[in-house]
């Protein structure tokens, strides 16, 4: 969980807790919670037969659930201790919901891992005597909500079983805070069974090289939370290339430094998922990075590129940039270095692209960078701008604007013109752009439809998935004909396109019309010029049609 995820939660259970207590003045409520952790372990200790050691760290780290038990009491400074203990000689606690929330498992996840039949650990002892024997191996108890999480199993094997498995991966020349690190990381190696065609002897043989024989290890701090977070470094990589027991081959002897060392996981992980977005394998984006760990401290957020400028610099020839200038002018203009995977998928270039970075190019992307530093601006666009800026609804403008730059079109007066057809929020226009992505419509001629046709993003994703699957299902229409006409999607399903379609297939079927119509002529008409051309086909057509066709509704 990354960090600002972790700040996030804490934050929300300061709140939470202090919403909880509000009826006790806030001069007085740390010496509440003491006392209610206190009486806790007390009671987990002495009633319950609890270690004291696993009772003492239970009560100190179950702030939530024992903010609620403290605002079932009145609270007095002279009689508060020993009215929580009445409460919880009266009143016994769920076991298993203070057990999870100690283990650093969110409050609000709880309720949902808690047995139905089961409040004592007395009914079932197995989870309890898992974690107690990771914790005397020296796994932070408020770091097991980590591994059961991921692997709930774990915590059904016996003490034995844990002790042994430890045993085992010590073996291969690693001290305890070592495999705890790794096992955090990679909590299936506690499982009974490796997953996903992992092998637990090849991962750790694999670490062994990474971390002594390669010499990784040095410059790692000698404590759990250092080990783990360099693992789960280490973790993203794995999961990008397949697992294949050969990742020393991958990292290599001479870059494991400045990647797993000098950057943070956030950004390791933001930059995997920018080159991911190109659309190519996961294995090449990971070889990419390990081999070119400079492309890490890229800045995404800030510079500006333009379009035909980064093409040219990359090597596209004049004959293709003016190809590109007439077929692709939604996209010309500047826009985020963000947004420069989705700009190379609007042009339908993002493999050519990947491919000169991967190919031992990728200092061109830095060089251009620092060569074009302050990119032209187009005045269209800017005028534009300044329209939405004096708008009162500019807020919404600026999210769909930032929405449609995001997909690849750039800041050009075509962008403003289908901003000013598009309806919903950005998150809704998402929303339909991915479900039509989906169809499996290529991202560039995707593009190309929102240019042409903008409102086809104006209805919800239900609808759209309607008229895809009739259309594909009932119609057979081939994707390259929605991609010639996507007006058809603005249509209405159930009072247009489906009464005119099976009219004329009824027409066809009775061999009353000979002649093979469009899809477009069959739907775009207005009703007049449709039933018209009916009538031309039989005089009595018309008639059916209003009788039979023109309210047919799609089957629920």
């Amino acid at each position: 969980m990354c960090s600002k995820t972790l700040s996030f939660f804490s934050l929300y259970r300061h709140f939470s807790i202090s919403t909880i207590l509000r009826k006790i003045p806030i001069r007085h409520r740390n010496l509440a919670v003491h006392e209610a952790q206190k009486a806790l372990t007390d009671y987990l200790h002495a009633t319950r037969s609890f270690p004291f050691t696993y009772a003492e760290l239970i009560g100190n780290n179950t702030l939530c659930s024992l903010s609620n038990l403290i605002a079932k009491v009145e609270f007095s400074p002279s009689t508060f201790s020993k009215s929580f203990q009445r409460v919880l000689r009266y009143h016994p606690i769920n076991e298993f919901e203070v057990f999870f929330e100690s283990i650093g498992i969110e409050h609000h996840l709880v309720s949902g891992l808690l047995p139905d039949d089961k409040v004592f650990f007395s009914q079932d002892r197995s989870l309890f005597d898992a974690a107690c024997a990771l914790s005397d191996f020296g796994f932070p108890w408020e770091k097991l909500g980590v591994l059961y999480l991921q692997e709930s199993s774990i915590f059904g094997r016996s003490a034995a079983e844990l002790k042994s498995r430890l045993g085992e991966l010590k073996g291969f020349g690693f001290g305890n805070v070592e495999v705890i690190g790794m096992c955090l990381a990679f909590p299936f190696v506690l499982s009974e069974e490796s997953q996903e065609g992992v092998g637990i002897d090849e991962l750790f043989s694999d670490l062994k090289l990474i971390f002594l024989d390669f010499g990784l290890g040095r410059f790692v701090e000698g404590d759990v939370d250092s080990w783990h977070e360099v693992c789960r470094k280490l973790r993203l990589f794995i999961d990008l290339i397949g697992y294949k027991g050969n990742l020393w081959e991958y990292i290599g002897r001479n870059k494991y430094k400045s990647i797993f060392i000098e950057y943070r996981e956030e950004e390791l992980v933001n930059k995997v998922k920018f080159f991911c977005r190109f659309g190519v394998k996961k294995e090449e984006v990971a070889q990419l990075i390990l081999l070119c760990p400079e492309l890490l401290s890229l800045d995404l957020e800030n510079p500006v590129i333009n379009v035909l400028k980064l093409l040219k610099h990359f090597g596209l020839s004049s004959k293709d940039l003016d190809e590109i200038s007439q077929k692709f002018a939604h996209v010309l203009g500047r826009n985020k270095l963000v947004n420069l995977p989705n700009v190379m998928r609007a042009l339908g270039l993002q493999e050519w692209f990947f491919d000169k970075i991967n190919g031992g190019h990728h200092q061109l992307l830095t060089d251009y960078i620092a060569k074009y530093p302050n990119e032209d601006q187009d005045k269209d666009y800017q005028d534009g701008l300044r329209r939405i800026q004096i708008s009162r609804a500019r807020v919404h403008s600026i999210s769909k604007l930032k929405f449609l730059h995001g997909l690849g079109f750039g800041e050009n007066a075509l962008t403003i013109d289908v901003l000013n057809h598009l309806h919903g929020t950005s998150s809704e226009l998402q929303e339909r752009f991915d479900c039509l992505l989906c169809s499996r419509i290529e991202f560039s001629k995707l593009c190309m439809m929102v240019r042409r046709t903008p409102r086809i993003l104006n209805q919800n994703s239900e609808t759209i998935k309607r008229k895809v699957n009739f259309f594909n299902q009932e119609m057979g229409t081939s994707l390259s004909y929605l991609e010639t006409f996507p007006a058809m999607l603005h249509y209405h399903l159930e009072d247009r396109i489906i009464p005119r379609y099976r009219f004329h297939k009824w027409l066809t079927e009775k061999g009353l019309c000979c002649k093979k119509y469009s899809i477009r002529s069959m739907i775009a008409n207005n009703e007049k010029k449709f039933v018209a051309r009916v009538f031309k086909i039989h005089p009595a057509a018309p008639k059916h049609w209003f009788e039979k066709f023109c309210h047919i509704k799609l089957p629920m």
